[in-house]
């Protein structure tokens, strides 16, 4: 999937699990937004590995795409980083449902992740896409319109 698919996919996410948890919604979204996109530090043309792009080289060398860093394995090491260093439970919890969000929407994908790295297995759904394809531009609208029906959910009650 396509960076801008991933924020919305990290927007929807946090706003769903908004409406179930007592965390503060903005900080969980806009946590949630960042990271939808970490996963794909170790791709250079990603929307991150632009922004950091030595770490992305390092990372992509190391262990390639859609490995590591899409592993429940880095899922786990974010979530004891994140304990270790962030004290607003709120953006810890929107980083890592971003993350899920992104590994979710990578499994759609022909390539899929090797989501029990270091196990070599490749993980995706029994029907998949193209990054970038048309069908992605319809899981675009449908995360879209579910941004605003959770959205609706989580605001509605500030008016």
């Amino acid at each position: 999937m396509t960076g801008k698919t991933h924020i919305i996919g990290g927007i929807t996410a946090s706003l769903a699990f908004a409406q179930t948890s007592n965390y503060e919604t903005v900080l969980l979204v806009g946590a949630g937004v960042v990271g939808a996109l970490i996963p794909d530090i170790c791709h250079g043309g990603s929307k991150i590995g632009r922004k950091l792009p030595l770490l992305s080289k390092i990372i992509s060398t190391l262990f390639g795409h859609r490995s590591f860093t899409h592993s429940l394995l880095f899922l786990f090491l974010i979530g004891i980083l994140l304990n270790s260093f962030v004290t607003n439970e709120s953006i810890i919890a929107g980083i890592l449902v971003g993350m899920v969000s992104h590994y979710i929407l990578d499994m759609a994908t022909k390539n899929g992740i090797k989501l029990l790295y270091p196990i070599k297995v490749t993980v995706r759904f029994p029907i998949t896409t193209k990054t970038g394809g048309a069908v992605e531009d319809v899981v675009f609208a449908a995360l879209s319109l579910l941004t605003v029906y959770f959205g609706y959910g989580v605001f509605s009650s500030y008016f």
